[in-house]
């Protein structure tokens, strides 16, 4: 009788859990910049506007912080994902 051997590779199922918590990320960094870009309290958008090219600074700024909470996500989901 053959033993059988565990795979290494991720399953499916791991990658979509993994994209999903992602995308949670993102969508919670997107609400996140937006409310720091639109509450004067902050300060943030009139930073924004003072620099030289206020469009691209806040697509930087709203983009980047999307990206920081969508790795973040992705990697929390990753590390606490138990057997999917």
């Amino acid at each position: 009788m053959r033993v059988k051997k565990r795979s290494n590779l991720p399953k499916a199922g791991v990658a979509v859990a993994v994209a999903n918590h992602a995308a949670m990320g993102i969508a919670l960094g997107l609400v996140f910049a937006l409310i720091l870009t639109k509450i004067p309290f902050f300060g943030v958008g009139a930073l924004i506007d003072l620099s030289d090219h206020p469009q691209a600074t806040l697509a930087m700024f709203v983009g980047t912080v999307m990206v920081m909470f969508g790795i973040g996500a992705a990697l929390t989901g990753s590390i606490l994902m138990e057997d999917v």
